[in-house]
Order: structure tokens, then sequence, then C-alpha cells
């Protein structure tokens, strides 16, 4: 499923996956977030776990839980070339967001979970950019991937989220893959008018600034970027309960048929 925004996010919160309607099987809700120069948002849930990632801009940002208050400076110049800030916090907890001086946006993840754990601010030297593909696949899928958290430092929660940065003319979430949690992607490109493709399942959709891919149970999902232009994604996972996101339930699931591509190389087609 496709969720196209052509034009700039408004200020405020927009909603663009919610936890009813057609979008409920992705058990989350998630949107964007954009403060204008010293705007003030203040949110807080009962029963959810919550999570803010800085794509842009800059903020002064407190989190109240059980009487205690921690609170951080951030900023983040632009989404490429900078590794993200993410705040997750468990539900009880009150956020308080303050745009800079140059405004600040925000995807915004929400989901159930009653468990209690401790608020924590991933720095983005926590989140630091790794090449993934490199060596393999004559290069074609070398792209950057950042971890903000997933189970190996942050087992309590109920999401995974991280960035990917697909590289001018390169594929990404390759080779074509799938898993029974449901997932989010949400793109935005350099420059702004770039495109990309990706298949969700059988399905073909051409991806443009500020769209969002949802991806349900079992449906496999590459991507390549157009020549010419970088593709970055947001991802968020929401895990199963019994069945966590990761190597204890072997996942990503590769299709059978295109695993040899990470393997020998000589059986790649190249020109002469």
């Amino acid at each position: 499923m496709q969720i196209r925004h052509r034009t700039p996010f408004a200020r405020a919160y927009t909603p663009l996956v919610s936890r009813s309607g057609a979008t409920a099987d992705m058990l989350q809700d998630f949107g964007v977030l954009k403060l204008f120069p010293g705007d003030t948002w203040e949110q807080s849930s009962e029963t959810d776990e919550q999570c803010w990632l800085l794509t842009g801009g800059s903020a002064h940002i407190t989190w109240a839980l059980h009487g205690g208050t921690s609170q951080a400076d951030i900023a983040r110049p632009d989404l490429f070339d900078h590794s993200p800030w993410c705040l997750s916090v468990p539900a009880h907890t009150k956020v308080t967001i303050q745009a800079g001086k140059d405004g600040a946006e925000f995807c915004y993840s929400a989901t159930d979970n009653p468990r209690p754990f401790a608020a924590r601010l991933f720095t983005p030297q926590e989140c630091m950019s790794e090449m993934r593909g490199a060596g393999t696949m004559r290069e074609t899928s070398t792209r950057v991937v950042r971890t903000c958290f997933d189970d190996t430092n942050r087992p309590e929660s109920n999401l995974v989220i991280g960035e990917v940065i697909g590289v001018p003319g390169k594929w990404s979430s390759y080779p074509p893959h799938h898993h029974p949690q449901p997932e989010i992607y949400h793109y935005r490109f350099l420059p702004e008018n770039g495109f990309g493709l990706t298949t969700i399942g059988e399905t073909p959709y051409l991806i443009k600034d500020r769209d969002t891919i949802l991806i349900r149970e079992g449906e496999v999902h590459p991507h390549v970027t157009a020549p010419g232009y970088a593709m970055w994604y947001l991802w968020v996972i929401r895990h199963l309960d019994g069945a966590h996101y990761g190597p204890a339930t072997n996942t990503p699931i590769f299709v059978e048929e295109h695993k040899w591509v990470m393997g020998d190389e000589s059986g790649i087609w190249q020109p002469k």
C-alpha cells in the first residue's frame, strides 16, 4: 500500500498511519511532526511507547517519567550526511519538544506496550552509518544503513527503527526478502525531484519524496534508486507478540531463488 504526500508537510502533526481503518494491521501510529521556530509540542500516552526521530532542524527536548526529568539539545543539519537522534520512551512519559531557530521535523511512531522500561535518547554516534552490501553483487546493492535500535540494544521495545540511504543507481532491501512483522517505509530524495522503484509482493510502485509504503505479512519488498538521486527512507518494524523481528525468529527471510547473489559473483553476468 502506498500513501502519497506530494506537498510539504504542514505545521504541527500530520498523521499518515493509524491503528484503525485500512491501516490497523500495521499495529502502530506513524506521522510527521513539523515545528516552526520556537514552536512547542507536548505529548504523552498512558498505553503506548513512543519514538521521535529527528529528520532535520534543531530542538530542545524534555521527557518526564515517574517524577524524574531529562533533557537535551539536539540538531541535525540534514538526513543524508548526518546520523539521527532518536528518542524512545515508555508509556506514562510526557515528551516536550521546543523547536530551535530553524524549526524542526520529526518522524513519530507509537504502539501499545505495557512494559515499564527506561526512556533513552539514542545519539548519532549510536546510530552510525554502515555500508551494507559492500563487496558483494559487484557493488550493485551497496547502501548506507543506520539502525537506531533493535533487540540487541532495546529488547523491551515493540519497535525496531532505522534508516537506509539508497545510493544513486543501486538497490537496497536486497536480496528480496520478507518477514511476518508489519513494516513502514517513509521516503525522502536528494534532490527532492528524485524517484525510486519498489515492488511490494508483485505490485510495482513509483516512489517520490514524502511517500510512505506499508509492508504487510509476507510481502517481498526490494528497492532501486534512480541514477543521479539519493533515496533516504525510514523503516519502522513492529514486533509481533512471541515473534520479534531479528535473528531469534530468522528474519528477514530471503527469497530462496535469489539468495545466491550474496555468494560467488562468477555467476553474475557483466558486459565483455
